[in-house]
C-alpha cells in the first residue's frame, strides 16, 4: 500500500509560479508510483490549482472559517473552499494556533463545518519543545476535538512545533512514539484506525527513512514542497 505525500504551500506562489510548478512536476512523477499526493495552495489560487493539477492529485484548503457566511472580512467558508475545488482542508496547523490564536474550540467548529459540507479533514497536532516531556497529554488534548466526528473522513498530521521550518527533524523513534500515541487514542475512541502523517522539516533527503516507518502513513511537507524536483522525489519514494 502506498503512502500520502501532501504539499502545504503556505503563503507562497502566485498563479504563474503554480503553472511553472505543475509543468515541471508533470515530467518528474513516476506514474507507476503507489503513493497518493495532494497540495494545499493559498486560497487565491485554489480554484486555478484545482483545474490544472494532475487528476490523481487531491487539492485542499489551508484553512477555512466555520461560519457559512456573514461579516467576516478576509475569511473563506467551507462552501467557498469546496466551490473553488477543495476536497479537504487542513485544520489546527500550529501556525494557525500560535500566530492567529486559534483554540481547540475553533478547531472543533471547523471540523464540524467541514464534515457538514462533505469535505474531509486533515487535523494537525503537535507539541512545543517545552511540552515534549508531556507529549501524550498534549496530543490527547488536541485530539479530543475528534469526539463525535466521522473519523473515516479524518487524517491526522503530527507536526512537532519545534521541527517546523527549523531544519530540525524528530528522531525516528520519537516519530514512532508520537504516531503510536495518536493511533492508540483514536483506536480507543472509535474502535478503528486512522492515517497519521508526519510533518516537520521533511525534505527529499530524509523523506525516505521517515516514510519507511510502518507507523507513518505519509508526510505533510512545507518548504520542500515548493520545489517540484523535491516533491516529485518524495512522491516517487518506494515505501
Amino acid at each position: 500500500m502506498g503512502k500520502l505525500i501532501v504539499a502545504n504551500w503556505k503563503m507562497n506562489k502566485v498563479r504563474v509560479e503554480a503553472e511553472a510548478f505543475f509543468a515541471e512536476l508533470d515530467g518528474l512523477v513516476d506514474n507507476h508510483s503507489k503513493n497518493a499526493y495532494a497540495v494545499c495552495p493559498p486560497a487565491t489560487i485554489l480554484h486555478y490549482v484545482s483545474e490544472v493539477a494532475p487528476k490523481k492529485m487531491k487539492v485542499g484548503a489551508q484553512n477555512v472559517y466555520y461560519k457559512e457566511s456573514g461579516a467576516f472580512t478576509g475569511e473563506i467558508s467551507v462552501k467557498m473552499a469546496k466551490d473553488a475545488g477543495a476536497s479537504f482542508s487542513l485544520v489546527g496547523h500550529s501556525e494557525r494556533r500560535n500566530i492567529f490564536g486559534e483554540t481547540n474550540d475553533d478547531v472543533k467548529e471547523k471540523i464540524t463545518a467541514l464534515q457538514n459540507d462533505g469535505l474531509d479533514v486533515m487535523l494537525c497536532v503537535g507539541e512545543h519543545l517545552e511540552e515534549h516531556d508531556n507529549l501524550k497529554a498534549v496530543l490527547q488534548e488536541q485530539l479530543s476535538v475528534l469526539k463525535d466526528v466521522d473519523i473515516g473522513k479524518v487524517i491526522v498530521a503530527y507536526e512537532p512545533v519545534w521541527a517546523i521550518g527549523t531544519g530540525k527533524v524528530a528522531e525516528l523513534q520519537d516519530i514512532v512514539c508520537a504516531h503510536k500515541i495518536i493511533k492508540d487514542y483514536v483506536k480507543n475512541m472509535f474502535g478503528r484506525d486512522v492515517k497519521v502523517l508526519y510533518g516537520g522539516s521533511v525534505k527529499a533527503s530524509n523523506a525516505g527513512e521517515i516514510l519507511s516507518l510502518d507507523e507513518v502513513d505519509g508526510v505533510l511537507v512545507g518548504g520542500a514542497s515548493l520545489d517540484p524536483k523535491q516533491f516529485a522525489q518524495m512522491i516517487n519514494t518506494e515505501c
